[in-house]
């Protein structure tokens, strides 16, 4: 609860104990400014808890902000140590080729020397 709500609530009491007052003594200026009161009582009041729940919004998106905040740098560091680990994955097998390019020379030479008649053929205009 906050001031405005405080304040409203005070405000729309006086205004009801005017209105009452002014009705008992036969007052039509008190009973009018108790009713003022009451209005303007009610409409503090009810500002007080508008202020209140805009709050309470601004902090649970304040929470969600630095809920999301948190998950992207998960993720961030997540998809570093996927990055790692592929280029780890990747050059491992490369390794791997070279040695089988190295250790089978003559393999090697006739898989490009296909490779490149392969592309040519497909290169050309007229099959």
């Amino acid at each position: 609860m906050n001031r405005d709500q405080i304040r409203g609530t005070a405000r729309h009491l006086k205004g009801r104990a005017q209105s009452t007052l002014g009705s008992l003594t036969g007052d039509p200026a008190r009973q009018v400014r108790g009713a003022v009161n009451q209005v303007a009582g009610g409409a503090q009041y009810v500002y007080g808890r508008a202020r209140d729940r805009a709050e309470d919004l601004a902090e649970d998106g304040r929470h969600l902000v630095h809920a999301a905040r948190e998950r992207a740098d998960h993720l961030v560091d997540d998809g570093r140590h996927l990055a790692r680990h592929a280029r780890r994955r990747g050059e491992a097998y490369g390794r791997g080729a070279l040695r089988y390019a190295d250790d089978h020379r003559a393999r090697t030479a006739l898989g490009i020397a296909a490779l490149a008649f392969a592309a040519g053929w497909l290169a050309r205009r007229t099959r």
